[in-house]
Order: C-alpha cells, then structure tokens, then sequence
C-alpha cells in the first residue's frame, strides 16, 4: 500500500471517530434523560453543548494545524479527546455531562481539522482527489451506519456511560497510527492566530444556540429570548468587522466573493440542517412513536446509513457527469423528497414506509457527504488547507447545532401544542415540566404522579403528539433542503469570461 493511501485510511479513521460519537450518542439521549433526570433541554445541551464547542473552535483548530503542524494538533485533539470522553462516562449531572461534551467538542476540532487538512495536503488533481474524498465520505458512512446499532447495543448491555468510555482504547489505537503513518505537514507562511476573532463567534453561536433552546422552553417574546439574540447579532456584526480589518484574520471573507465557493458553502450548510441533523431526531421518533428500546431503534436507522453508504460510493462515477454544482443540487433534491416522504409516513406509524422515506434520505446524504468537503477545500489554494477544512467542518457543524436547536424549537412547540390539545379532549392535566419530558423519551417519569387510569391514556396522547411534532420537523427540513437546492442553483452557477477582472479584482490583497 502506498504511503498517501496509508495515510488517507488514519485520517479517515480519525474523522470516523468523530462522526461515530456525535451519532452514537442520539439513541441513547432516552436513557441518559431518565438517568439523570433531564428535560428535553438538558438533551439538547448533550448534542449542542458538543457541537457548540465543536463548531466555534473549527476554524482556530485549522490555523493551529497549519501553523503548529497537522499530526501534532491532531494527536493533541486525540489527547483531549480521551480525557472528555473519560469525564462524560463518569458525569453524575446534566450539567457535568454538557460540560464534559464541550471539552470533548474542542479536543474533536484539533483533532478534525488536522485530519481534513493532511488529507487535502496529500492529494492534488481533481482524480486524485475524488479518490480520497470518496473514501472518507465512505469512512464517514460506515461510521454512521455503525453509530446507532452500536450505540443502542452497548446502552441496552452495559449502559449509557459505556458510549463514552469505548472512546478510551480506540483513541489509542489511532494515536499509534497517527505517529507511525502521518507525516508532519505545516503552513510557513499561514497568518497568526486571531484569538479575537474566535472569542466573537464563539460568543454569537453560543447566543444564539441559547435563545433557540430555551426559547421554545420560556416564551419567544421573553426578554431574556430577545436579549441573547441581539446579543448574537451584536457579536457576528463585530466578528465581520474584526475579521475585515485585522492583520490576520481565521477567516478570510474576501472567499465570499467566490461563487464556488459560496455554492459549496451553501451545500453544506443545506446537507447539515436538512440530512446529517435527522441522526439526532430520528432515533428519538423511533423510540417515542414505535416504543423500540435502544437496540431497536439502533437498528432501525439501517435504512438510512446503509444507504448513504451505498450512495457515497457512486458519487465519483456521478462527479465525472454532474460536476460539483450539479452534484449539490441532485443530492439535496434527493434529501427534500426524502424527508417528504417520511413526513408523510410518519403518521401511519408503519416502520415500511418510514423507512422507505429514511433510504431516499440517506441516498441524498450519500451524494452529499464527501462532495461537500471537496467542493469547499477545492476552491482554496493548497497552502491553506487548514483554513480550508475549518471552513468546511464549520458549515457542517455550525448547520448542525443550529438545526438541533431550530427544528428541536419546532419539535418541542408543536408536540407541546399537540400534547395539551389531546390531554384536554381526555381530562388530562399538563405541565411544561411534562412537556419537556415527553419530548426527551422520559415520558414514564412525566407520567408518574398521574393516576394510574390515566397514564395509559397520556402515553396515548404523547405518542400521536410527538408524532405530530415530527412530521413538522421533517416538512421544514425538505423545504430548508430545497431552497438550499435553488440557491446553489442560482448563486454557484460558472462564472463567465466577462466577470473574471471583476472578481480577480475583488480578491486583490489588501494594502
């Protein structure tokens, strides 16, 4: 095997990892809810607490990677990796638990970015690299068709710490690797470090994440709502600012005036909120509607990662044909009908059809995984890989936290709303505590100091209401999907010879 190749299967490895635990952990957020006696906040957290860190500490982590080298920040970020993972295991709270995700969110950026950015450094030709991007979205694959069933096995044998504490020996195995097979790559010339610019957009996505969660929670109206989002507007207005005028910014937004490169953006940001966020939503219908345990509902996901898979394996031979535009728009088309498709399942509660909509949607996410990452690492210069990949899994991650918030908002007001009007019509008293617990998988403890005639009925109520509140997710996200379709459509059409002076133009270096 040539080296390159041994290299490419580490780093894949390595981004496997990531893509494991952020989804092996969406089937056992029932069981961590009773465990620790959550509300369906304190589940969002779990995912949002993670993807938060994760997603606002992208793009520092690629120039760190450049700048200090790719295989020594990768094995920092195994490193932290571990010891969060250790400290998830052990979380006695909700609260001790997010924060542990947070850590862990930080040690998964080092580590991701470094891992994106050898592999972008070792690869060049547009063969070549759709070589290596079709093998890491197959390794992303395989990871997410792994995830759930592995997820729901070991909380169902051992328990839900056991998700964490598998981490442990597969990071040293990889940290072995990584120093046998990776060799040290860097950037001479990358920019400083521009603190600064990643304390700002830390501080708005966290804003903003947090109106979104506790919004849906208190009221839309509240001041406390209102005053997180002027906040996170407030601290985006000042990042812009900041990453325009400053000597060296992490994110150059002079990109921004690329179409493919806003195109792949786009696609990205449209797969994340529309595809990648239903392995957080999807085992929480199963487990709600259907009443699978965690096994079960691990196992019902198959549908969605087999096809993927599948999907991520035909992407190349589609790639010579649709190119990157036409590969965006075809894979996000694919997604909307998908999640269509289940919308209109998810009623009938047969897992048939369900299903059926869960293979149109991991097909799309197939064509998606992979030509995401390249089409956004293919409009950057080599040398830059590591801004590069931030801004890649920045997409990624920042579509994914926004949308387990945002759709989390339209999952928990419409099942709420849904929930009350049942419990009415059969004399069943509410509370947003029951609400929130409901919407968790922790309806046994919501339904506990009710009578025991009627909790029966309630369990009735709460599975139609949850239903409900689903199928609304699931028609946001096809219409987030499509609209997304029309904008790469539009906005990353091929630039004609006439607007070149233009655009070289716009991308001159500042003086």
């Amino acid at each position: 095997m040539k080296p390159a190749d041994k290299t490419l299967y580490v780093c894949s490895a390595v981004c496997a990892l990531i893509m494991l635990d952020t989804n092996v952990v969406a089937v056992s957020l029932p069981a961590i809810a009773r465990s620790l006696k959550a509300s369906f906040a304190d589940v969002e957290w779990v995912v949002s607490a993670y993807m938060l860190a994760f997603a606002s500490c992208l793009l520092p982590a690629g120039g760190i990677a450049d700048r200090l080298g790719r295989r020594r920040v990768m094995l920092w970020g195994l490193a932290l990796f571990a010891l969060a993972s250790l400290l998830c295991g052990a979380a006695w709270t909700p609260f001790v638990l997010n924060l542990a995700r947070a850590v862990k969110g930080l040690g998964a950026a080092l580590l991701l970015t470094s891992a994106l950015a050898v592999i972008s450094h070792t690869f060049q030709g547009e063969a070549e690299r759709a070589r290596a991007w079709s093998i890491w979205g197959a390794a992303m694959g395989v990871a997410m068709t792994v995830a759930p069933l592995l997820g729901g096995l070991l909380t169902s044998a051992l328990g839900w710490r056991w998700i964490f504490y598998l981490n442990l020996p597969v990071v040293a195995i990889l940290m072995l690797l990584v120093s046998k097979q990776v060799t040290e790559s860097r950037n001479p010339a990358s920019a400083k470090l521009d603190p600064l610019g990643a304390a700002l957009f830390s501080g708005a996505l966290f804003c903003l994440i947090w109106g979104l969660i506790d919004g849906a929670v208190a009221r839309w109206a509240s001041a406390a709502t209102i005053t997180r989002f002027v906040l996170a507007a407030l601290l985006l207005l000042a990042f812009v600012l900041v990453e325009k005028r400053g000597q060296s910014p992490m994110l150059d937004l002079s990109l921004f005036g690329r179409r493919a490169f806003v195109g792949a953006v786009l696609g990205m940001l449209g797969y994340a909120v529309s595809a990648q966020v239903m392995m957080t939503f999807l085992p929480l219908y199963l487990q709600n509607a259907f009443s699978y345990s965690a096994v079960l509902a691990g196992g019902a996901m198959l549908p969605f990662a087999v096809a993927m898979v599948l999907a991520s394996r035909l992407a190349p031979l589609l790639a010579h044909r649709l190119h990157d535009r036409g590969m965006l728009v075809t894979g996000l088309l694919i997604v909307a009908i998908g999640n269509a498709l289940t919308a209109l399942a998810a009623a009938s509660l047969a897992y048939g059809s369900v299903a059926l909509g869960m293979v149109v949607t991991g097909a799309g996410a197939g064509l998606l995984n992979g030509t995401t990452q390249k089409a956004i690492l293919a409009s950057i210069a080599r040398e830059r890989s590591g801004m590069g990949s931030g801004i890649s899994t920045t997409t990624r991650f920042t579509g994914i936290v926004l949308a387990v918030a945002g759709l989390g908002a339209v999952l928990a007001q419409r099942t709420g709303a849904a929930f009350e009007r049942l419990a009415w019509l059969h004399g069943v008293q509410t509370s947003p505590d029951m609400v929130g617990r409901i919407v968790a998988g922790n309806a046994m403890e919501a339904f506990a100091q009710l009578p025991p005639a009627m909790r029966e009925v309630a369990a009735a109520a709460a599975r139609q209401a949850f239903v409900e509140g689903f199928a609304g997710v699931l028609w946001l996200a096809s219409a987030l999907a499509s609209l997304s379709a029309a904008l790469v459509l539009v906005l990353a059409r091929p630039v004609s010879s006439m607007s070149l002076p233009e655009q070289s133009a716009a991308h001159r270096p500042r003086r």
